[in-house]
């Protein structure tokens, strides 16, 4: 199953006003080409999926104990799974189950329930996890299964894709690439419960400018800001 996305997707689904403007001078109903285009070609998809899949194998081995130690807090601090599963749009639309560890109490609104800092639902271990961000880490999963990146724009739950591809202009164009566990707008803050607009921004900057040496630098800075906030 896959979002509607670029040539299926009329203007009224494809960004706002933005966009219907743009088709409505051009009779182009996509997303307008300047946001179509990835300049990444064949080479540089390569280059990519490759640096992701060595890095991470890598973090998974390197991980494993770290791993096991949040599986298990994670199992004594309320009932239900470790892993938390829930459908996320992926590149081009199409739907895949992200993975992490679970931060809440087991409950069945997660999927239209838009989270905030002080959510009761949030556990102890959890909200540990959230704000060293370590329940991301079953990620790396996602990432060698093919269905995310280390870097790119964060994934988003199909209920709210539905609603913010209406309301904020060339949102889709984030789909234009593989979702990442972190991204050039988180590593500017961009988190949480904070704009989606100014995210839809940093996502397209990012997808417009990337390169493997820009990956390794939100890379090391998300590393850096992770470590400052388990410091707190």
């Amino acid at each position: 199953m896959t979002i509607g996305y670029e040539s299926s997707t009329p203007a009224s689904r494809s960004g706002g006003s933005a966009d219907r403007e743009w088709a409505s001078r051009t009779g182009d109903a996509t997303i307008p080409s300047s946001l179509r285009r990835a300049r990444a070609g064949a080479a540089s998809f390569f280059a990519k999926r490759t640096f992701d899949v060595i890095l991470g194998s890598l973090g998974v081995l390197a991980l494993a104990p770290l791993f096991l130690v949040i599986a298990m807090a994670v199992k004594l601090s309320s009932a239900g799974p470790v892993m938390f599963r829930q459908e996320r749009v992926g590149k081009g639309g199409k739907l895949f189950v992200i993975l992490k560890f679970r931060t809440m109490r087991a409950n069945d609104d997660s999927d239209r329930t838009w989270s905030v800092g002080d959510d009761p639902r949030v556990t102890t271990v959890g909200r540990m996890l959230r704000r060293t961000s370590l329940d991301e880490l079953p990620q790396l999963i996602n990432v060698l299964r093919g269905h995310m990146s280390l870097v790119g724009p964060r994934p988003e739950r199909p209920f709210f894709v539905s609603q913010f591809q209406d309301k904020i202009p060339y949102y889709l164009g984030r789909h234009r690439v593989l979702p990442g566990i972190t991204g050039w707008a988180q590593v500017h803050g961009l988190r949480g419960d904070t704009s989606i607009q100014e995210r839809v921004a940093y996502d397209n900057h990012y997808i417009d400018h990337r390169t493997i040496w820009l990956d390794l630098r939100i890379l090391a800075r998300t590393v850096s800001q992770v470590v400052s906030r388990s410091g707190r």
